[in-house]
């Protein structure tokens, strides 16, 4: 893929970037049917649910009722969801940036359909959820997020929302309490931290690109008051040497396929490793 190098001066002095056209029409058709048979199964639950590392967030919403928030590692269950997370072009974008030896710890497909009351992501850092901090180093330089638009991403329908530059001021002390998912973006927030809310930078994609950003850039987003949906693929790369965690993506650049999950976010993955309900 003959993509300019700039993406990558673009990242390293703001934080975020974006390539542009990485997937066709119609493989994003194809990742499109794969979120849409994830829906399927998640919303067959009543409440949210967990198999291993395989998670559902289903909320009530109080303008559609029983809604998917997001599905956490659907890729173990469905092979278009496998093949895009090991694909040779997000490779190629975050080789560049963490090398040829790479873990993955985010898996992950937002949903935001449109009128829902409870659809926002409030203003954060994603150093937040690296824990515990002892397993992942480096952590400046050694994570790249990605961001496959599936819908047009716009403002209007709930675009992620970045703080150019800030991924160099450290973590910041966000009044943040309970789930970043509960509470929406608020200027004072920012403010708080001694940030422009003026300064804020829609993420506006189509179909097929790809925006990355750092672990460090604040980053939020707003409600879907579109008529359409809005879904994004999100996948986590680490540089494999710097954390202790996570399913191998690639080893030496050759893609690894998953298999018998292993320990990244869900600390009882060993000793509740069956299918369960789990309370809000």
């Amino acid at each position: 893929m003959d993509w300019s190098q700039r993406y990558l001066a673009h990242y390293r002095d703001f934080g975020y970037a974006i390539v542009k056209g990485v997937f066709n029409a119609g493989e994003i058709a194809r990742l499109a049917a794969a979120c849409d048979r994830v829906e399927t199964v998640a919303l067959a639950h009543p409440k949210s649910y967990r198999h291993q590392n395989t998670f559902y967030r289903i909320a009530e919403d109080e303008r559609l009722g029983r809604v998917l928030r997001f599905a956490q590692w659907p890729a173990y269950g469905d092979p278009d969801l496998e093949a895009v997370r090991l694909d040779h072009r997000l490779f190629e974008i975050a080789q560049p940036l963490l090398g040829n030896d790479i873990r993955q710890i985010i898996n992950q497909v937002n949903w935001k359909p449109p009128g829902a009351a409870e659809a926002d992501f409030c203003f954060h850092q994603d150093i937040h959820f690296r824990r515990p901090r002892a397993a992942y180093r480096n952590t400046r330089t050694s994570y790249v997020q990605t961001a496959i638009a599936v819908d047009p991403h716009r403002r209007d329908n709930g675009a992620i929302r970045v703080y150019p530059g800030s991924h160099k001021l450290g973590r910041l002390d966000f009044p943040v309490e309970g789930r970043v998912m509960n509470r929406g973006m608020s200027d004072a927030d920012l403010s708080a931290v001694g940030l422009d809310p003026g300064k804020l930078v829609d993420l506006e994609l189509e179909p097929g690109d790809v925006a990355l950003w750092n672990l460090y850039t604040v980053h939020g987003s707003g409600p879907n008051r579109s008529t359409g949906g809005r879904r994004v693929y999100l996948n986590g790369y680490v540089r494999a040497e710097d954390c202790d965690r996570g399913e191998w993506a690639f080893r030496d650049g050759q893609p690894c396929r998953l298999g018998e999950p292993v320990l990244v976010h869900f600390e009882d993955l060993y000793h509740r490793p069956e299918p369960h309900y789990v309370e809000d």
